[in-house]
């Protein structure tokens, strides 16, 4: 008995040297413990979910396979020790397989100590011993097979071994590996199922993955990509879809800059050329809680300004969200309810003419004209089209009469001058004006101001027209 007594204690204690406090548990009151088994996946395993939509997914870790033992007292010279596996992902008849392995190593090196064979066994050689290949197939619930699965007592994972119950194995031989070694016609009462097989397997490999890999990255040493220092993972942040790594006191200065200054979309890695961004939650890690709240709230407003159908309330003290109806120009806002025109941003107007200022027009029509065919597209949806149309037009008219025009200084009629002298006439109201100075002219003799040296226009009454050889010779004296 003291024999046995000290073979335990050692094998007690090189275990928990060889595994860490996350793999290992001893057991206070008994001589027993728990072992947890993360299994060594080749690269490139995948799991697929097997529904209405096939998807693919990489995985390099998938959750333990947990050992949990007590060692009676005449172990290792006459009794094994008792057990039972547990797990998330295998089903039970792949877990009784495992138990009847462990019993073959148990009677082959009976009389010496066996929880270390049985780990390095569940450790390194469960994959090929059950025949699990990558792809992984994961059966979702709400998936047909799904139903016809909450009955059986084996969890919602599929691995290549494509037999369900023990009874079809048995009469299939075309899958003698999994025949030889899943022939048992009930389940091991040492197995026992970590989750209700009806849950979604699916989201809990996923996680467990995620984590995993986080603290794989955490433990390593990188160099930052800006500052070069060297640092351990968990002072690092890693972008999900290129993979570079940059420490977090770089990140976290370059992210407080982006959002102060509103480049909300442009948290992207800093290599040049590379547009992986980071992730909300990678942002808020790292910066302020009031420095958050305008990240998300500008990025949230970005995202609105991109969808066709969105405008903003014009009032100032409200700018709530709108959404807009195709093909017109009315917005209602939902939290003051006032109705506006999403062109001019004033109230709704019907099929009247905006009121809109000039320089509003013309930064419509060039936003328009210089922007890409996506982006003409996309603003002749929120606009219109015609309302676009009608706008650029507009716009071209009234540069066109600034350029060309000037107002009638009595009722304000736009008027071009053609040729002529500068003593013109409104086509409109009929009044004489100076086209030089815009001067209202005296309708008995409109001439007196272009003859009086005291007039600013003295003298001026053929300034500025040009005088072609065709008209200097009709001017010319021997016409005359």
């Amino acid at each position: 008995m003291s024999e046995d007594k000290e073979a335990q204690e050692d094998e007690l204690l090189a275990l928990a040297s060889i595994y860490d406090e996350d793999e290992f548990n001893q057991a206070e009151s008994a001589q027993g413990g728990e072992i947890r088994f993360c299994l060594e996946l080749p690269p490139d395993f995948k799991v697929v979910t097997k529904g209405e939509m096939k998807t693919e997914y990489n995985v390099s870790f998938l959750p333990p396979l947990v050992l949990n033992f007590e060692l009676p007292a005449d172990y290792p010279s006459s009794s094994p020790p008792a057990f039972t596996l547990s797990s998330k992902w295998m089903t039970r008849t792949q877990m009784s397989a495992l138990c009847r392995r462990l019993d073959e190593l148990w009677e082959e090196n009976q009389g010496c100590v066996i929880l270390f064979t049985w780990s390095q066994f569940l450790k390194e050689e469960v994959l090929d011993f059950l025949g699990i290949q990558s792809p992984l197939e994961v059966i979702r619930m709400g998936s047909k097979g799904a139903e016809r699965r909450k009955t059986d007592s084996a969890a919602t994972a599929l691995p290549s071994c494509p037999f369900e119950k023990p009874e079809e194995m048995i009469k299939d031989i075309t899958n003698e590996k999994c025949e030889e070694k899943l022939s048992c016609s009930q389940p091991d009462p040492r197995t026992v199922l970590l989750m209700d097989p009806r849950a979604d397997l699916l989201p809990q490999l996923l996680d467990f993955d995620e984590v995993q890999r986080q603290k794989v990255f955490d433990s390593k040493v990188f160099s930052c990509a800006i500052c070069f220092a060297e640092k351990l993972g968990s002072n690092c942040l890693c972008f999900k879809e290129c993979q570079h790594v940059y420490c977090k006191a770089c990140m976290t200065e370059y992210f407080q800059i982006q959002i102060r200054d509103g480049n909300v979309q442009c948290l992207n890695c800093p290599e040049p050329k590379c547009s992986s961004l980071a992730t909300q939650l990678q942002v808020k890690e790292l910066v302020d809680e009031d420095l958050f709240a305008r990240y998300d709230r500008l990025l949230l407003q970005s995202t609105l300004d991109l969808m066709a159908d969105v405008v903003y309330c014009p009032r100032q003290f409200c700018g709530t969200a709108v959404m807009v109806e195709p093909d017109t120009t009315m917005g209602i806002c939902s939290a003051c309810q006032y109705a506006f025109c999403t062109l001019c941003k004033m109230g709704y107007h019907g099929v009247s003419h905006c009121k809109i200022q000039t320089d509003d027009l013309r930064q419509l029509r060039d936003e328009y004209l210089s922007a890409t065919p996506a982006g003409q597209k996309f603003m002749e949806q929120r606009f219109g089209k015609r309302v676009i149309q009608k706008a650029v037009e507009e716009s071209f008219s009234v540069d066109w009469l600034s350029e060309n025009c000037k107002l009638c200084p009595r009722c304000g009629t736009n008027i071009q001058k053609v040729d002529g002298c500068n003593k013109m006439t409104c086509t409109s109201c009929k009044q004489y004006f100076c086209w030089l100075c815009m001067a209202v002219l005296s309708k008995v003799n409109p001439y007196s101001h272009f003859n009086s040296p005291q007039s600013p226009c003295y003298n001026s009454l053929f300034h500025g027209v040009d005088m072609n050889d065709d008209e200097d010779a009709f001017w010319s004296d021997e016409e005359d």
